[in-house]
């Protein structure tokens, strides 16, 4: 039997457990985030993402978890995000967007649901979004020329940046119309009725992403090509808006 889920239900109880043995009472909350929140959980490739909120008294503490999060990592479980209710409350108006993304596609797994009451403020949202948008055209510029155009290390920039780019748009979704898709090809559908772009384009760079697209070299470097060029149009859309 492999070590890695069929399905991110199927490790909760045991998840439950062993972060109930290393906190106890000072264990607040397990909340599942991410893709493996979202439907588009694929095993053996998607990370499954885990928020563990604790007490301010267990936050000191982390040492007591290092070989709990070393076994879960071989099944795939991320790094977790540790956090307390007390940061997150101070820390909306700094990641506005990691909050909302995280409000919006999560599962509770254990405890208290802390995301239930978390109120974003619009301009805040914008900011960040406006900001994140330039930030990831800048990382993307300086991540080409570091491939050196090879295939391979091409498909790997696209995976990369698409799900920072969906992040992105799953919250000026919310910013203009109060809701937000769950999946990736949802996401850019939706992001292209607010701002125009070509959505076949970024739809490719979800084949990369999922390893079903059949594309050679030179056509990898294609769709690359069209990718920056959309990211620039919408970085100027939303700049102008």
């Amino acid at each position: 039997m492999s070590k890695i889920p069929d399905k991110p239900q199927d490790i909760f109880d045991d998840l439950t457990k062993d972060y109930q043995k290393i906190f106890g009472s000072d264990l607040v909350s397990l909340i599942l985030y991410g893709s493996a929140a979202s439907g588009s959980y694929i095993k053996g490739k998607s990370d499954i993402n885990l928020l563990v909120v604790v007490t301010s008294e267990a936050i000191n503490q982390l040492e007591n978890s290092l070989d709990t999060v070393k076994t879960w990592r071989k099944r795939r479980v991320a790094v977790p995000l540790f956090l307390t209710k007390d940061f997150i409350a101070k820390s909306l108006d700094c990641y506005p967007i990691e909050f909302l993304n995280i409000k919006n596609n999560h599962i509770l797994i254990y405890g208290e649901n802390v995301l239930a009451q978390i109120n974003l403020a619009p301009e805040d949202l914008r900011l960040q979004i406006e900001r994140e948008l330039k930030g990831k055209l800048l990382l993307l510029r300086q991540g080409y020329l570091e491939t050196e155009g090879d295939k391979s290390k091409l498909k790997q920039l696209i995976s990369r940046s698409l799900t920072d780019f969906v992040f992105i748009f799953k919250a000026f979704i919310y910013f203009k119309q109060q809701s937000m898709p769950r999946n990736r090809r949802d996401t850019i559908k939706e992001m292209a009725k607010l701002v125009s772009f070509d959505t076949e384009t970024f739809l490719l760079c979800v084949d990369i992403k999922e390893g079903i697209d059949k594309l050679s070299g030179k056509e990898v470097a294609g769709v690359f090509k069209k990718y920056l060029r959309e990211v620039e149009n919408i970085c100027n859309i939303v700049d102008a808006l």
